[in-house]
């Protein structure tokens, strides 16, 4: 009696103890759940993890054989990994590779863009059908300083072995136990024989798979989530569920006694758990799951990572609503598709990574020559735009009240630096960076990956001399315009604005000097800049009259007579 009081109380502790680990569960789903209705639009910046960014840089090229993508002199000019982190508020890691792949691969397809317009406003307005699928994204997680890829990569490439021989040794230890019943002595001793052996060949085998195992789980919840997909009736995105639903099919049988695999934890103090770490070790059934999981996974390659890209494509369009709603304003870009046109309406557009950005209006059915002194704003307007062009053939929407533009490539070749690994010049690579940009140009609108090409050029050739590079610049800066280029150019050579102005249109940024202080107001205006205020600067920099003093006497004496001496 008193056994079965005990065992009695044992139970009720039990069923208390579940029923309270259950109850905190749902109070942090619950909890979670507040936070992402509460926060949407307004959630801080995520964490990554070591590693974690460059797992996610490594996906965007799978698949790409004819998809035009930023190249890595366009990401580093536009700080792109900076804009990357803006954006993204995704809970799982399909959702970062696939953001990451929807910025770096702009779209061309008026259609695409029409249907990832309509998906981000529906998930901008259906806040529940928003939040429920979050909250499937977040059990999904994300994986470490691997890509999803880089696990499925490494399933392909590990050797298929055959399951035959751990089923002969169980078989063995079946023969054992009915020797026993014949002769005991030699069943006990043929028992102990394979055990040991179990064992031994158990730990072999382990150190091979177990760095795989934590993969699997992964795997295992982009179905269940893939399961969860086609259970929530969301019409909007049916074409997904039903592609997704069809993928998943390929893995039936795949989480069926997967907890053999997932569930080894040699330090469990759970007597059910320890009594399966020897059933496992003794009869090796994570070892044979493991293998029957990766056929599959080795036949469906392709089902596993397009669940992956439609998961990845569905949470980058909702974390780009997200984006959306936390900026100060936005608008939906008007594209056509017109490779013969160049032109770009814009009104109030911003930089969407400045605190207290200045928004400008611009209207161009040209290329555009940039002028003004250092730090007036020039090379933050050519990275406003190019990012606004990114983000409309991206996304659709761009940080700005309107904006119409053609759909183009994007090249640029602003922020270039010595190549000293290389034993290359800063000019050898800045002419290397133009070269590109012109080959570019030079395929043509028939090019299989994408229309005309937009350029963004910061003080052209500024690493040779002043003569050949006027010279020079003037030249280049033309043959992208010859070429069809929609160029946008910003440098500090004024004669540009005279050689070039059949073929680009002057604007400027302008500063004034008031109480003894630079004051810029970064707003775009028409005509090439007048202002000279360089020498001026080092006086209140608090140089001296004799520097200042003969520099600007030198100065104006080159303007009037176009000679130094």
């Amino acid at each position: 009696m008193e056994y079965i009081c005990l065992m009695a109380v044992l139970l009720v502790i039990m069923v208390i103890f579940f029923a309270r680990m259950s109850a905190e569960e749902k109070k942090r789903a619950r909890l979670f759940e507040e936070k992402l209705r509460k926060e949407y639009g307004h959630r801080p910046p995520k964490t990554y993890p070591g590693g974690r960014l460059e797992a996610v840089k490594r996906h965007y090229n799978r698949d790409l054989e004819d998809a035009f993508s930023l190249d890595e002199i366009t990401l580093g000019d536009l700080d792109f990994e900076s804009l990357f982190k803006r954006i993204d508020r995704t809970h799982s890691a399909a959702g970062e590779e696939g953001l990451y792949r929807m910025l770096r691969v702009p779209c061309f397809d008026p259609g695409e863009l029409a249907r990832r317009k309509e998906l981000i406003l529906y998930f901008r307005e259906h806040e529940d059908e928003r939040v429920r699928l979050q909250l499937y994204f977040a059990s999904v997680g994300r994986t470490d300083r691997y890509s999803v890829y880089d696990y499925l990569d490494r399933c392909l490439a590990l050797e298929k072995k055959s399951n035959a021989p751990h089923y002969l040794l169980i078989l063995l230890m079946l023969i054992s136990l009915g020797i026993m019943f014949l002769n005991p002595t030699a069943g006990v001793l043929m028992l102990i024989m394979c055990i040991v052996y179990n064992f031994t060949v158990y730990f072999r085998q382990m150190r091979v798979i177990e760095p795989y195992i934590s993969t699997f789980g992964y795997f295992l919840r982009i179905l269940d989530m893939a399961e969860e997909l086609e259970r929530c009736r969301i019409d909007k995105i049916d074409f997904l569920i039903k592609r997704i639903g069809e993928n998943r099919k390929r893995f039936a049988g795949f989480a069926r006694f997967s907890s053999f695999l997932t569930k080894t934890n040699a330090m469990s103090s759970d007597p059910l758990e320890i009594v399966m770490d020897y059933l496992r070790m003794g009869l090796h059934l994570n070892i044979i799951k493991f293998y029957l999981m990766l056929e599959q996974i080795q036949k469906n390659s392709d089902a596993i990572a397009a669940i992956m890209a439609d998961m990845g494509y569905l949470e980058a369009l909702i974390t780009a609503g997200e984006f959306a709603e936390s900026m100060p304003h936005f608008a939906w870009a008007d594209l056509t598709q017109a490779p013969e046109k160049i032109s770009l309406v814009a009104k109030k557009l911003y930089h969407p990574l400045l605190d207290e950005p200045v928004s400008n209006d611009v209207e161009l059915a040209g290329s555009m020559l940039l002028t003004g002194s250092n730090a007036s704003g020039k090379s933050t307007f050519l990275k406003t735009v190019a990012i606004a062009q990114l983000m409309a053939q991206s996304f659709g929407f761009v940080c700005a009240e309107e904006y119409g533009s053609c759909y183009y490539r994007l090249f640029t070749s602003m922020a270039i630096r010595d190549d000293l690994g290389g034993g290359r010049s800063y000019y050898i690579v800045e002419i290397e960076s133009l070269k590109r940009i012109l080959d570019a140009a030079a395929r043509g609108t028939g090019d299989p990956k994408g229309c005309a090409v937009m350029c963004f050029v910061d003080e052209v050739l500024r690493g040779t001399n002043t003569v050949e590079r006027i010279s020079a610049g003037a030249q280049i800066l033309e043959s992208l315009v010859q070429k069809g280029v929609f160029s946008f150019a910003a440098t500090h050579d004024i004669e540009l604005t005279d050689l070039l102005s059949a073929s680009y249109a002057n604007y400027h940024f302008e500063e004034s000097v008031e109480d003894g202080d630079v004051r810029f107001n970064y707003r775009l205006q028409s005509g090439k800049a007048q202002s000279r205020n360089a020498i001026r600067l080092l006086s209140l920099m608090g140089y001296s009259e004799e520097i200042t003093g003969q520099a600007l006497k030198r100065a104006e004496h080159f303007i009037e007579t176009g000679d130094w001496i």
